[in-house]
């Protein structure tokens, strides 16, 4: 059993790992969005950059994020002795 300094170890360590992916989140949800007509003045394949980000960057983004916090936290779990056991 963990005692209270992994506790607060734990969640110290949880919470900046969801303020680091919240951030991230909102740089490709709102920013990258917001300033489309700016990044649309280069290009990335052809397309332009606003244009690429809105359409399939930021959902790759998205979902390389989604497995990347698994994967911390799953880490921060294992090192402050919360993890699931795996069978």
């Amino acid at each position: 059993m963990s005692n209270g300094s992994d506790h607060a170890t734990h969640w110290r360590r949880t919470r900046a790992l969801m303020w680091v992916t919240l951030t991230i989140w909102f740089v490709f949800s709102f920013l990258v969005h917001w300033f489309a007509s700016a990044l649309n003045e280069s290009s990335f394949l052809g397309f332009p950059l606003g244009f690429y980000m809105a359409a399939q960057g930021s959902l790759f983004i998205f979902v390389v994020l989604i497995f990347w916090f698994a994967r911390a936290q799953d880490r921060i779990d294992r090192e402050c002795g919360f993890a699931e056991e795996d069978e």
